[in-house]
């Protein structure tokens, strides 16, 4: 068994120092994920204040970025800072990471909008629409492209928006579009994966599934109220929240 700490929207900035360290040396963590917007507004200053709290922790750190590492058009900068601390930043990408025994791969994209069955914007029309859905097609592709490739005990896909709108549930129904995709959730389910994590609705559900029943969890740090989320993972794949 293995215990990983998972967590989005941490928005840290140069007020955040100490907000998750302590508490990762100090609850027996094995593996952390972080699903995205791990700054404030993309700043490249605010990445290197997550760096310091990250390196050599000891154990390894898998992370995503948000939309809100976008902002300044700086993500390969924030991500470079992160990777040079030692965190593993997945865009499209996978990791197997061999832990206590127990094979974990995770499958990584930021993923995009896009919406849902019934209410999903689609490539006819406008150049601009076109533009908007490719992003989604391509991020969805990605990811099943990055989960068929692991070979690993237990499958974990790693997001920032969201694959269902079970995890959705609270925040207003007309930020659902914007704030995932169901193509995201056909991936999951024609790859297959035992796990979906993902955060960027604060005021979203903390669980679901997808329709092909795969577990969803919403761990952005508003929904989760806690610095971290720990899971604990056992090699027959079951998967327990401690």
């Amino acid at each position: 068994m293995i215990r990983v700490a998972v967590t989005g929207d941490v928005h840290f900035a140069a007020d955040s120092v100490g907000r998750l360290r302590p508490h990762l040396e100090a609850d027996g963590i094995q593996l952390l994920l972080l699903a995205g917007d791990l700054t404030r507004r993309g700043d490249p200053g605010e990445a290197a204040v997550l760096a310091r709290e990250l390196e050599g922790l000891g154990f390894p750190v898998v992370a995503v970025l948000g939309n809100h590492d976008y902002h300044h058009d700086a993500q390969e900068e924030l991500s470079a800072l992160l990777r040079r601390a030692g965190v593993t930043v997945l865009e499209g990408s996978a990791a197997v990471l061999r832990l206590s025994g127990l094979s974990v791969g995770i499958a990584g994209v930021k993923g995009f909008g896009g919406g849902f069955a019934g209410a999903s914007a689609t490539d006819f029309g406008e150049p601009e629409m076109k533009a908007f859905v490719a992003v989604t097609r391509r991020a969805a592709d990605e990811l099943e492209a990055a989960l068929r490739t692991l070979n690993a005990d237990v499958r974990i896909a790693l997001l920032h928006y969201s694959p269902v709108e079970g995890t959705l549930a609270g925040e207003p129904a007309g930020l659902w579009p914007f704030l995932g995709s169901y193509l995201l959730a056909q991936a999951v389910d024609r790859a297959g994966a035992h796990l979906v994590i993902h955060g960027h609705a604060h005021s979203g559900s903390p669980e679901a599934c997808t329709p092909g029943g795969v577990r969803v969890l919403n761990v952005a740090q508003p929904v989760i109220h806690r610095p971290f989320l720990v899971l604990e993972l056992e090699a027959e794949r079951e998967i327990r929240i401690a």
